[in-house]
């Protein structure tokens, strides 16, 4: 909070080195690199009930805002978007929460601003949830771009940290401990790597491509991993057929000794999914 006491206008730099900015349509809110445009300029107001909230206001006069909307249906995370609405009110109010240098922004019902990262139409995206698995993607830098010169007077200093488990606006707990994994461990499987594009609802593969480290071993580690990597659900793992193209499901096992694999990810809304079904 202590950042934005001092600040009339902030950017906020996400993990992936983009910059917030507010879409010229007025309404939409994406990343980019590019930090030196106005969009990027965000002016910090402070609500009078609370101490420990902020607004966040575009260059178009418009509040930084967590809508109800899903980004994409079926997928976790809910829109952020630019409005003004009638009367203010929890949906552009955030919560600052500190972690080392950076800082988190949280909703009144427990979800926080994120940026996205991965294949489209993920890529460049801003939408506010609950992540669990990348939580440094909710991690944001604070840049002031134009100091205020006589700081609102607080009327106390709470000390503030998170609570996932809380849907709180105002919570008192122990943080969780940023880039942590409770399923890493000295393994002896070094792993195999895994490239993978996704399918569109017509049954178009993407150009875009994703990879991780892969550390399983079977049909459903494999499916499990991609749908945290890509945040679908109920997902057909694929291969491409390098004879005619055509996409097959794996459904026996994966290729042995760590063999590099390229994966086609349909999710179920796809066209593609529904053609599996009547194989």
């Amino acid at each position: 909070m202590e950042y934005f006491q001092r600040a009339k206008a902030v950017r906020l730099r996400s993990h992936h080195r983009k910059y917030l900015l507010a879409d010229d349509d007025g309404e939409h809110v994406i990343q980019d690199r590019q930090g030196t445009f106005k969009n990027a300029r965000w002016k910090v107001e402070f609500d009078d009930k609370y101490d420990n909230v902020i607004r966040l206001k575009s260059c178009f006069g418009r509040y930084l805002t967590a809508s109800e909307d899903p980004h994409i249906l079926g997928v976790t995370g809910q829109k952020v978007i630019q409005s003004v609405p009638r009367k203010i009110n929890s949906s552009v109010e955030w919560e600052p929460i500190l972690e080392a240098s950076k800082v988190r922004l949280k909703t009144r019902y427990g979800n926080y601003l994120r940026a996205n990262g991965g294949v489209p139409p993920w890529r460049n995206s801003i939408t506010h949830d609950i992540p669990h698995r990348h939580r440094n993607w909710i991690l944001w830098d604070v840049e002031i771009v134009e100091i205020r010169l006589h700081p609102p007077k607080r009327k106390s200093d709470p000390s503030l940290d998170l609570d996932l488990d809380s849907s709180s606006f105002h919570l008192l707990s122990c943080p969780f401990p940023m880039g942590s994994d409770p399923n890493s461990g000295n393994s002896k499987n070094e792993g195999r790597m895994i490239y993978y594009k996704l399918v569109d609802d017509d049954g178009e593969i993407y150009d875009e491509e994703g990879s991780f480290l892969f550390k399983g071993n079977t049909i459903e580690d494999l499916t499990q991993n991609l749908e945290e990597e890509t945040e679908l659900e109920n997902i057909t793992v694929c291969s491409r057929n390098p004879l005619n193209g055509r996409l097959y499901p794996l459904r026996l096992a994966l290729p042995p000794n760590n063999t590099t694999l390229n994966i086609i990810v349909v999710p179920e809304t796809s066209k593609a999914a529904k053609d599996f079904q009547t194989i």
